[in-house]
Parts: C-alpha cells; sequence; structure tokens
C-alpha cells in the first residue's frame, strides 16, 4: 500500500475522481475535477484506469511526507514540485520513498494541479463517487465533504512503473497565453437578438475573482439577454446570461436547474484551460460547430481508455 499523509494541506485541495453520475434529477451536482485533461494525464502517466481518484490541488502549498513508497504523478498548474528540496517536473511521474517529504509550492501560472498515485486514491464512494462536493457534503476522503486537512493519508495500491516517465512537450497546455475558449452556440441562442449573440464572441472578457468551482463569472461589456420564465435542466459547460448581461459559465459543481437563458456550452476539453485562468485574466471565446466538439470528444475519450 502507497501512503502519504499531510503536513500542509494548501488552501483548497479536494479529492475528485470521473465524477457523481445518475443522480441529477435530484439535484445532485457531478462534481468532479475542473480540469479534466491535466487530471486525465496525471492518471495516464501510472496506467490508472480513467476516472481514478486524484488530489485537486487549487493554488498550491501542499507538503506531503511519504509514509510508504509510492509512485506519484503531477500535471496541470506550473507549481514547483520538490521531493527533499529536489526538484521534480510538472505533467511527470516519480518515486517517492517512506520518509521523505513531497513539496508543491504555489501556481506561477494557472490555478489547479492534479495530484495522482499509483492505483488511485484509496476513498469510500458516495452516490459512486468519491467526487468531493463541498455545497453538498458529499465525497472526499471521509465521504462528508471535506476538504484535505493536515494529518488525513492518501492511500494508493502498488502499480508497476519502473521508470520516471513525462507528457510529451506538443500536449502540454500554456496557461500564461492569451486564452482562446471554443463554444458551441445552441440553447436559447435563437432568442437573442443577432448584435447581443456577436457580442459574446467580439469582445475580450475578464474572469472575476467571484468565480468558484460552480461557475465561471466573466467582466465585460454587457450583453442583453432575453426574458425567460421557466427553468431547465443545464449541463457542465453551458453559458447562462443573467439579468445584469454579464455570462457564467457553469463549471463542475454547478446546480442541475437553471433558469437563465442558455447561449450555449463551452467545449468540454475548453473548461480546463478557463478554469486555469486566474483572476481578471483576458479571455476570448471562439464559436465551433457541434459535430467538430464531438469528434474532437470522442478521440480524447478513446485515447486516455474511457
Amino acid at each position: 500500500m502507497s501512503a502519504l499523509r499531510v503536513n500542509k494541506p494548501g488552501p483548497l485541495s479536494l479529492l475528485q475522481d470521473g465524477g457523481r453520475f445518475g443522480w441529477q434529477h435530484l439535484g445532485v451536482s457531478p462534481a468532479g475535477p475542473m480540469d479534466i485533461q491535466a487530471a486525465a494525464w496525471a492518471n495516464r502517466l501510472l496506467g490508472n484506469p480513467w476516472g481514478s481518484a486524484v488530489l485537486e490541488i487549487a493554488l498550491g502549498g501542499v507538503e506531503l511526507v511519504v509514509e510508504e513508497d509510492a509512485w506519484v504523478a503531477l500535471a496541470g498548474a506550473d507549481m514547483p514540485i520538490t521531493v527533499d528540496d529536489e526538484p521534480r517536473r510538472n505533467w511527470s511521474r516519480f518515486h517517492v520513498q517512506s520518509g521523505q517529504y513531497l513539496r508543491i509550492g504555489f501556481a506561477r501560472s494557472g490555478q489547479r494541479a492534479y495530484l495522482a498515485i499509483d492505483g488511485g486514491i484509496q476513498a469510500e464512494a458516495v452516490l459512486g463517487s468519491v467526487a468531493c462536493q463541498l455545497r453538498e457534503g458529499l465525497g472526499g476522503l471521509d465521504g462528508e465533504g471535506r476538504k484535505l486537512a493536515e494529518g488525513d493519508c492518501l492511500l494508493g495500491r502498488p502499480g508497476g512503473m519502473i521508470r520516471g516517465a513525462s507528457v510529451p512537450w506538443p500536449w502540454l497546455p500554456d496557461y500564461q497565453a492569451p486564452q482562446l475558449i471554443r463554444a458551441v452556440i445552441g440553447g436559447d441562442a435563437a432568442s437573442f437578438a443577432d448584435e447581443q449573440a456577436r457580442a459574446f464572441f467580439e469582445q475580450p472578457w475578464q474572469l472575476s475573482p467571484q468565480s468558484d468551482r460552480m461557475g465561471a463569472r466573466l467582466q465585460g461589456e454587457p450583453i442583453e439577454a432575453p426574458q425567460q420564465q421557466w427553468s431547465q435542466g443545464v449541463v457542465s459547460g453551458a453559458i447562462q446570461v443573467p439579468p445584469d448581461g454579464q455570462p457564467i459559465v457553469l463549471m463542475a459543481d454547478r446546480q442541475t436547474m437553471g433558469g437563465y437563458p442558455v447561449l450555449g456550452w463551452v467545449h468540454p476539453l475548453d473548461l480546463g484551460r478557463l478554469a486555469q485562468c486566474a483572476a481578471h485574466q483576458v479571455m476570448r471565446f471562439i464559436p465551433m460547430s457541434l459535430e467538430d466538439a464531438q469528434a474532437e470528444l470522442r478521440e480524447f475519450y478513446q485515447f486516455f481508455g474511457r
């Protein structure tokens, strides 16, 4: 059994897996990782199955002491990584030995990194998932939706790794570059005035500091949304436009029903890039077809073995 003991949990470190599905008709959020690509790469580096539990580390500031030898992998935000003060590469897997200290510093770019352990982090599932949802009090190491705390122990299962490895450079994202976020038009888009729908794509937006795992709030020149008198089911990536004209992109901990008009949906693979944006970071949205989004998503799932 691999084991890492928590000395410093960081500001917000949460256990996440592939998500909690099949309960949205009862209002239960799916949760899961904010950046599915980074989480998927962390698991792939260790040969873990799709959706194995990982630790989502927001901003950094985590220190773990190794109690049992383990292979670990990290992917995501650019956070300095050291083992007993010796640097390790991000987007890589490496071995840690009993008594060593694994330290993950604060992010230099990006917002979230994912720590995987060989065999996946072990925890008791709640409603079919260990994904931690703070608002609903579900998942996590204790099953009650609690974030990582000092003294917690992350347990894995010994795998068959024999050497280190890293993600090839063409697949490494640049979180500092201007972000272009792809979106599929749909939902209530036909009810928006043409110039208002175009305005969403023609202007830059900034990420509001009030953004969280539930929704990415955008700041820019307001767009006028049509009136809507009913609620409807919503999914991750939905672009809602409330009366103040400042769009909200629904993220992993979203609600399951919403009453604001929906202009479209952010490409599921670009939600991770949005989740890695810092407060006030500038981004633009570009339209893409549903068919292209579906084809790319199928290729992604096939590659990662979903």
